[in-house]
């Protein structure tokens, strides 16, 4: 009897247990509720949106950091460019004071009661030549060259013979001058024609 009854208990369990069961909805992708899919599309609507927020951020910082690297790149050059011609102003200013030193030999040459001064004069202008030579300044060579605008100024046309001549210079009228690759001043000349 208490077998039978261990039996009717332990069948009564299994119907309730079997009961409980099949009345729990069982999740079924054929049978989606509307809330179900749309928990379901909206976690992957928001992973888009993160994925693409995601990507804009690396394009900004990608083009940021690109635009501060050509910052730094440019602002080095410039930097780079005025240590280079930083005294470009004061050579230009000194520069006709050159041209007094050798209209002031010119004039001086040749006369004998002057040699000393003349070449005292001499001495000077060598060495603020090359002090200027040690700061980039050079002066254009023009005489016997061909006419170059990017360096000469043709101030005058003379008819020459020679063929040879025509289109070169044969006077200086004033010395050019560059301050490393740039000209601080074009040489004025004299043109075979």
């Amino acid at each position: 009897m208490e077998n039978q009854k261990e039996n009717t208990e332990n069948q009564e369990f299994e119907n309730n247990v079997s009961d409980g069961a099949a009345s729990e909805p069982t999740p079924d992708t054929d049978t989606l509720t509307p809330e179900q899919e749309a928990q379901d599309v909206e976690p992957a609507a928001e992973n888009d949106k993160m994925a693409d927020a995601a990507a804009e951020w690396q394009d900004k910082y990608i083009r940021l950091a690109a635009e501060f690297d050509n910052f730094r790149k440019r602002t080095l050059k410039e930097k780079m460019d005025l240590i280079a011609n930083g005294g470009e102003d004061v050579i230009k200013a000194i520069i006709p004071v050159v041209d007094d030193f050798e209209r002031a030999i010119a004039a001086l040459d040749g006369k004998e009661q002057v040699a000393a001064e003349c070449e005292g004069v001499r001495l000077i202008y060598q060495k603020f030549m090359d002090i200027l030579k040690s700061k980039g300044v050079t002066p254009i060579e023009a005489l016997g060259k061909p006419l170059d605008v990017d360096f000469h100024d043709a101030v005058a046309k003379v008819p020459v013979e020679e063929a040879d001549k025509k289109g070169t210079v044969i006077d200086v009228v004033q010395t050019g001058y560059m301050l490393k690759d740039k000209v601080l001043r074009f040489a004025k000349v004299v043109v075979g024609e």
